[in-house]
């Protein structure tokens, strides 16, 4: 008798302890499946949650890909910790045309601006002319410039990046897109990069005009948006690329996007990730203040 009360009383208290666990996880899983994970079109995701340092979404995030313009980022960082004048004016020159492919720009050779503009239009508005110029004018020249990006790529931890021109055009730029989250990362630290890829529009002078160049992210225009700092990129072997570091419902989010299909699937998979991510934290805030009531 006294071993089937022991027995009884055993199993109560496995009931007990799973219904306690089931009433601590229950609200956590509900609140993940009551949000399903956004179908989004590029082929590479990766998504932190830098506040907790969680992954939220990760698809292919270990493929090496063409990365395009997001190499702007990796340019621009080290013509920054090279630490050379960013007002004294350099001239774009025909060597900086050179690989263009069939890309146009409206920065004539010839073209006169200081480093600090030439920097803003490289990463505001993509503009390759500009990065190839910044690039040839680093201390040693343009393969001493290729070689420090390399070497910053190893030095970040980036194991699959590798870089083979300063602007994005050679499809042998190429990263994993966790790789390029600490890119991201380390770009957002330099307050530069953060004021120059988030400018809306910028004017510089070509010859006796006065040009006007805008972002290429649509995001940056939009008032809901508080983006730290982002690039986008394409050619046709990476597709529509897009990464930035962005603020909202009071978590710092990380969103690498590579490899998209059409020319706004990049900027339309960021709203749905930004969307469900709301969803799914309002939800799991609920539940937790539920468990706590």
């Amino acid at each position: 008798m006294t071993t089937i009360r022991h027995a009884k009383h055993t199993a109560r208290a496995i009931v007990s302890c799973f219904a306690l666990f089931i009433s601590i996880t229950a609200p956590a899983i509900a609140a993940k499946s009551a949000t399903p994970a956004p179908a989004l079109q590029s082929h590479s995701v990766y998504v932190l949650n830098e506040t907790d340092a969680s992954v939220v979404l990760s698809r292919h995030a270990d493929i090496a890909k063409p990365i395009a313009s997001i190499t702007k980022l990796m340019t621009t960082l080290v013509v920054l910790e090279a630490k050379q004048p960013m007002d004294e004016v350099l001239e774009v020159a025909a060597d900086d045309a050179i690989g263009a492919k069939t890309v146009t720009s409206r920065l004539q050779i010839g073209t006169r601006l200081t480093r600090a503009d030439l920097m803003h239009l490289a990463l505001m508005s993509s503009e390759n002319r500009a990065a190839h110029a910044l690039a040839r004018h680093y201390p040693g020249g343009l393969a001493a410039c290729i070689r420090e990006m390399n070497a910053k790529a190893k030095a970040l931890g980036m194991t699959s990046a590798h870089f083979e021109d300063p602007t994005g055009l050679s499809s042998e730029n190429v990263a994993s897109s966790e790789d390029l989250v600490k890119l991201v990362q380390a770009a957002a630290e330099n307050k530069k990069i953060q004021e120059y890829s988030t400018d809306e529009r910028y004017t510089v002078k070509v010859g006796r005009r006065d040009v006007e160049f805008r972002n290429t992210d649509s995001l940056v225009h939009n008032p809901s948006w508080n983006i730290v700092i982002q690039k986008t990129g394409y050619i046709a072997e990476a597709g529509r690329c897009l990464v930035m570091k962005t603020v909202f419902s009071g978590k710092s989010i990380v969103i690498v996007l590579l490899d998209s299909t059409g020319k706004y699937t990049r900027v339309a998979d960021a709203k749905r990730i930004r969307k469900w991510l709301e969803a799914r934290l309002v939800a799991e805030a609920g539940h937790s203040n539920a468990r706590r009531s």
